[in-house]
């Protein structure tokens, strides 16, 4: 929700060069340091972004097979990094005229060059380890593959080859003996890509039956994938590998230095994830994945070395395929060819490998770039702030269709443009109500930047539908339905304004607002003035979690509510005082409504929906109180019940029950997207140092954990990571922590466009002192303020074309308060113009 003085152009420090970002002008001036007490750390030493655009990673996590001299390739020059692999022997293929039939099997999808990818179970016998058979659905259990020959074959053993992305963990090999089914092996909880069968003694047979019972759990389901059943066994060689670890989440495009390799086109295979945890032999998400990519990057070695940009394309011909860009943490380097790359790149020889870096794309957060800061006494706090906008810093990047999200997100008019995408990884693609969160963390700490945020709202704007609805993102070629984010594309277009005063944009979209309020929303209005989803055919609509709720849903009207009253204060920005009147009356009716209808008086918190079982939503109580739509009583019964319900160790659910269908673990899922507002509620009601144990809840679990983000999308069941490897652990709308705590907790922000006028209103909780620079287009707003128990000490200096008010926290209502010496009554200092002033709470 956010931006600066408007630009059609990107920041010169920002621009594209070759494909890769590098600085391409003077960094801004560093903020000074805000006042505050004489040993408090410097906000500097916080910051996470690397110094510079290479870079380079930190040690060396893991090596398997025949590498020498592993730590060489953190520096290059020197001695290297040499990778060996011997020619492996010929795995035994079966007879020609062998046949193999399945229990099922999965339809063509996706392929290269227009030649569909098939997934039959002739793939487990054409001797092609590059294909493989998979079965029609996700848990399709018992899936057997049946493999029969011409002539009886004498067996020791079989070895199952499969796919990465498909291992079968539990299974059963039987023999033919003429009249029965024998059994002959039976193996459990494998996890070996290559697993070798041995049978008890050799068997002579003419087919061959292998039934999977479990394989592994993936991202999307759980399939069989068969590359091949040889018939033999074949112990598997560990291929060589590499596995260095860049110490945070980074993003661009990966690089290599080989000083030399064997003259026989040897490959190495590139797999890149932000945790250990869901890195093997391929990546943890891949934009190939949706086409049964291989999960890996691709590149074969020259004998006279290389310099390697990994760049989107094929190295030779159709063969031996890069994706290019990538975020991650963690890369494995493996001495290995796809067999389709044959012979431009093969599995075996020698690799010497001098250094690897990254190229980052992102917006280079470095201390000299930060135009906002914050410092408070709470080292945890502090730490939190800068990795968030760490993290909203690796959303914010050029939109390009050789790295963006898959699914037809590409955008001729999107493309070369700054954008914030989602996450580092996934998607990247510029969601509007991920913007809701990753705008306001941009705005207040480099605003420079914030014409990415105008990019990405004015885009969504120029592809609105005829009656009025807008697209969430690009994805799909802007096809995608999702009832809710109409409503923040007006509310992120608020905090945009609010925090650039960028009129223009205001005077320009008008029109797009008011087909969004007075065309799409009314057509989705029952008679009681409540949205419902259902209305107008919109029951396949999805939300931000594409949960399956429908009807009177809390969430969409309170939304709706916040999304008229900021429709209101751009109407009045810019005169159209009879709309902003009459979006504020609807606002109040919804509002009468919502409190009529939604409200659950006997568990004292408002229901998710009035239309199916009876559970309440962190996201509609939560943005109830942030939208004024509760009254205080309400607010604070709402927040208890949230507390009471939904409390986990890693933060609070979105759902006090799993009541959704299709949604597991509901109740013990985290969204930061849904908690950020929460939170802001707990500091508003009065129960800051409840909004701090949340926040340390939440952020604190992910900071823990690998890849120790504090951004995570979204956390599962048992604080995991919610959808696995998929899941993206660097997202933009994660970064509410930041914003929370320099609106609320230090407590500024602007209620006048372009921060003309301003408000701050400290939530201290026990937090003993705070100071921050927030960065205003008139020039930088800093605030410090200590408390003792007997004074609480604010300084403010503001900069000229602004004024502001000072609402002081609850204690001070029975307190002397001075301003710059004189005497003022009450809790409010009203009218505190530029310059410096002080006041002093006794």
């Amino acid at each position: 929700m956010k931006r600066f003085t408007a630009s059609s152009g990107i920041p010169r420090r920002l621009l594209l060069q070759a494909g890769v970002a590098t600085a391409a002008a003077a960094a801004l001036p560093q903020p000074a340091p805000a006042a505050g007490a004489a040993d408090e750390p410097d906000w500097r030493r916080y910051v996470v972004g690397p110094a510079d655009r290479h870079v380079t990673p930190s040690l060396v996590t893991a090596t398997t097979g025949d590498v020498r001299d592993p730590d060489a390739l953190l520096t290059r020059g020197g001695t290297v990094t040499v990778l060996t692999r011997p020619r492996p022997t010929a795995p035994p293929q079966w007879p020609a005229g062998t046949t193999a039939t399945a229990s099922s099997f999965h339809a063509p999808n996706g392929g290269n060059n227009g030649t569909p990818t098939t997934y039959e179970p002739g793939n487990a016998v054409d001797a092609d380890p590059g294909t493989f058979w998979n079965d029609a659905e996700p848990a399709t259990y018992p899936a057997v593959l049946t493999i029969t020959t011409p002539t009886a074959q004498t067996l020791p053993g079989v070895t199952l080859l499969s796919n990465a992305d498909g291992v079968p963990v539990d299974f059963t090999v039987e023999t033919w003996d003429g009249t029965a089914w024998q059994p002959a092996a039976t193996v459990t909880g494998n996890s070996d890509v290559q697993r070798a069968v041995p049978f008890g003694a050799a068997v002579t047979t003419g087919s061959v039956r292998l039934t999977v019972t479990r394989t592994q759990d993936t991202p999307r389901g759980q399939y069989t994938r068969v590359n091949a059943l040889w018939p033999g066994v074949v112990e598997a060689a560990a291929a060589p590998s590499v596995t260095v670890d860049f110490g945070k989440v980074v993003v661009g495009y990966p690089r290599v230095v080989f000083a030399w390799a064997s003259d026989n086109n040897p490959g190495v295979r590139l797999a890149f994830s932000e945790t250990l945890q869901f890195l093997t032999d391929r990546s943890d998400y891949t934009r190939g994945d949706g086409s049964g990519g291989p999960g890996t990057d691709q590149y074969a070695v020259p004998a006279g070395g290389a310099d390697w940009l990994d760049q989107p394309g094929d190295q030779s011909g159709t063969q031996v395929h890069a994706e290019g860009l990538h975020g991650f943490r963690y890369l494995k380097i493996t001495l290995d060819a796809l067999p389709a790359d044959a012979p431009a790149a093969l599995p075996y020889g020698q690799v010497a490998i001098d250094a690897v870096a990254l190229e980052f794309t992102a917006y280079l957060g470095t201390p000299e770039s930060y135009a906002g800061t914050f410092l408070c006494s709470d080292d945890e706090l502090n730490r939190y702030w800068y990795a968030a906008s760490y993290a909203g810093e690796l959303t914010v990047d050029t939109f390009r269709a050789t790295d963006c999200d898959p699914r037809d997100a590409a955008s001729p008019t999107l493309e070369g443009k700054l954008v914030l995408h989602d996450g580092a990884k996934r998607d990247r693609d510029p969601y509007v109500g991920d913007l809701a969160v990753s705008g306001r963390t941009l705005y207040l700490t480099h605003p420079d930047a914030a014409v990415a945020a105008r990019n990405v709202l004015a885009d969504l704007a120029a592809h609105q539908r005829s009656d009025g609805f807008l697209p969430p993102a690009s994805i799909v070629g802007y096809a995608l339905k999702l009832f809710d984010y109409p409503l923040w594309w007006i509310t992120t277009s608020w905090d945009y304004v609010l925090y650039t005063g960028d009129r223009a944009y205001a005077a320009d979209h008008w029109t797009t607002l008011t087909a969004v309020l007075d065309t799409w929303y009314p057509s989705v209005t029952d008679g009681d003035g409540l949205l419902s989803k259902g209305l107008n055919a919109t029951g396949e609509y999805g939300d931000y979690a594409f949960l399956p709720r429908s009807g009177r849903v809390t969430y969409y009207n309170v939304l709706y509510v916040q999304a008229l009253r900021d429709a209101a204060r751009i109407a009045g920005f810019l005169g159209y005082t009879a709309d902003a009147d009459r979006w504020t009356r609807r606002a109040a009716t919804v509002t009468a409504a919502v409190n009529a209808k939604l409200w659950d008086a006997t568990a004292g918190a408002y229901l998710d929906t009035l239309d199916g079982p009876v559970r309440h939503g962190q996201d509609g109580n939560s943005l109830a109180i942030t939208a004024d739509v509760a009254d205080p009583a309400r607010a604070a019964s709402a927040l208890r019940y949230l507390d009471a319900t939904t409390r986990q160790p890693y933060g609070n659910a979105f759902m006090d029950n799993n009541t959704l269908p299709g949604v597991g673990g509901a109740s013990e899922r985290v969204y930061a997207f849904t908690s950020y507002p929460e939170i802001v509620a707990r500091f508003r009601t009065g129960a800051a140092d409840s909004a701090i144990d949340q926040i340390k809840r939440t952020y604190g679990w992910m900071a823990a954990h690998d890849p120790g983000s504090a951004a995570w999308e979204g956390i599962g069941p048992g604080g995991k990571p919610y959808e696995d490897g998929f899941t993206s652990m660097v997202h933009g709308w994660s970064t509410g922590v930041l914003p929370a705590l320099t609106n609320e907790l230090l407590g500024v922000t602007p209620t006048g466009p372009g921060f003309t006028t301003w408000t701050l209103e400290p939530h201290p909780g026990t937090t003993a002192w705070a100071q921050g620079t927030v960065p205003t287009p008139h020039g930088p707003l800093t605030v410090s303020w200590q408390r003792t128990p007997s004074t609480f000490t604010l300084r403010i200096t503001a900069p000229t074309g602004t004024r502001g008010q000072v609402v002081l926290p609850a204690q001070a209502r029975t307190a002397r308060t001075t301003l710059n010496g004189a005497a003022v009554p009450g809790r409010t200092v009203r009218d505190i113009g530029p310059g410096t002033h002080t006041i002093v709470v006794r």
